[in-house]
């Protein structure tokens, strides 16, 4: 699934990820937003790993920049998903590219410029930012949260409504008058990942910044949930690690141990390859997840209903490893704890944090609801949703008259 162009793209990345890697506790205890660490990514081109050869990027398929996003987890977890939107963003761009000229945009980003997602707002639901204005006279305004990404960006991918009700995707630069980006996730897991409210008060947005929403590539609601996949088999490799690397060097043991030393007891040795293992099945289950995104970006060339034959698929294989994968790796990682002692809760080691982060990860897009559609579609055929809202909803009996707000999409 991997070949000579990860293996060229992770030589070229191999120096800043071990400094995010060793940066990573430190970060964690202080809680020191990963500005710099985005700065080492941005000047290695990292957010154009998927962009074409040809116009600056490393060209890589899914499955290839898969493998990587698990080795930038591994690394710090915070940080790959703060580029979450970014890539989104990115693909969306090559979807449309070149039948639509985006080759502005993606040499813009093959340049360095990142993008960070401002799609949610928060209080009851529904979509209350505004693109306001007609011709080069365009501004937004409105509140987001969940705006990962954001704070380190150049650009950010929002979702609103003009003045007549329809749907629209603008790219907003973030760096302007009229943008307020605030640092007030506070999440137990991935505190790190700029995760937090805009604030858009009468932003300008270019001409060629708007799209309609309806117009997205098809298959975004599989990629972002991918991404996250990517993001759990990271956290596996790095508890994997630290529990190797703590079980060998302990020195205490308690009396009743199976041998002298923890690094040769049956069930402490245990304990590491479970978490090694499901680190392993983590992995293998986002590659095979990559391909289908793969296949779906190979789809846009194919007619309406194949490609959507397609994305129906690959929507199907990303929730049932999210199932999967939500509560495997949760579980897993915190095992850690199992073949340590007490000494292992030190908040100065900060082994915590693999589980802290796989859960708050394992929350979005809750994967039971996943499961009631996997399930759904094998016993009654029925499709995948592919764009949902959340918000306080309506009663059923008032539903079909418009009664309660209508869901942002997210």
């Amino acid at each position: 699934m991997t070949g000579t162009r990860y293996d060229a793209a992770v030589e070229k990345y191999r120096p800043v990820l071990e400094r995010i890697a060793a940066r990573a506790v430190d970060a964690e205890l202080t809680r020191t937003l990963p500005f710099e660490q985005v700065e080492w990514l941005r000047a290695a081109g990292f957010g154009a790993a998927r962009i074409p050869v040809e116009l600056g990027g490393d060209g890589l398929t899914w499955a290839e920049l898969t493998r990587l996003l698990v080795d930038l987890a591994t690394a710090d977890s915070n940080v790959v998903q703060a580029l979450r939107g970014h890539f989104a963003l990115v693909e969306d761009q090559l979807y449309h590219h070149p039948r639509e000229d985006r080759s502005a945009w993606l040499r813009r980003f093959a340049a360095g410029e990142l993008a960070g997602n401002a799609w949610t707002e928060p209080g009851a639901g529904g979509v209350a930012t505004v693109l306001d204005g007609s011709g080069d006279d365009l501004t937004l305004t409105g509140r987001k949260f969940y705006t990962t990404g954001s704070i380190f960006a150049d650009w950010i991918d929002a979702v609103a409504k003009r003045p007549d009700g329809s749907d629209v995707a603008v790219i907003v630069r973030a760096r302007q008058d009229g943008v307020t980006i605030l640092d007030d996730w506070d999440g137990f897991g991935q505190r790190l990942t700029g995760t937090g409210t805009t604030i858009f008060d009468g932003a300008r947005v270019e001409p060629d910044a708007v799209f309609e929403f309806e117009s997205r590539f098809r298959y975004q609601t599989a990629l972002y949930q991918h991404f996250h996949l990517a993001t759990l088999a990271g956290i596996a490799h790095a508890a994997a690690r630290d529990a190797a690397d703590q079980v060998r060097s302990r020195t205490r043991a308690f009396t009743h141990n199976n041998a002298t030393l923890v690094r040769h007891d049956p069930q402490a040795l245990a304990t590491v390859g479970q978490i090694g293992s499901v680190a392993y099945v983590a992995t293998a289950t986002a590659l095979r997840a990559a391909d289908a995104i793969d296949a779906a970006y190979a789809a846009r060339d194919l007619d309406a209903d194949a490609e959507h034959a397609v994305n129906v698929r690959t929507e199907l294989e990303t929730a049932q490893a999210q199932v999967v994968l939500s509560t495997l790796v949760p579980q897993a990682v915190g095992s850690i704890f199992d073949a340590l002692g007490a000494s292992s809760t030190s908040t100065a080691k900060a082994l915590d944090r693999h589980w802290r982060n796989a859960r708050t990860v394992a929350t979005h897009n809750p994967w039971t609801l996943k499961a009631k559609v996997v399930g759904d579609h094998a016993v009654n055929g029925t499709e995948p949703v592919f764009v949902w809202g959340i918000g306080v909803q309506a009663p059923a009996d008032a539903a079909s008259s418009g009664a309660g707000s209508q869901p942002v999409r997210v």
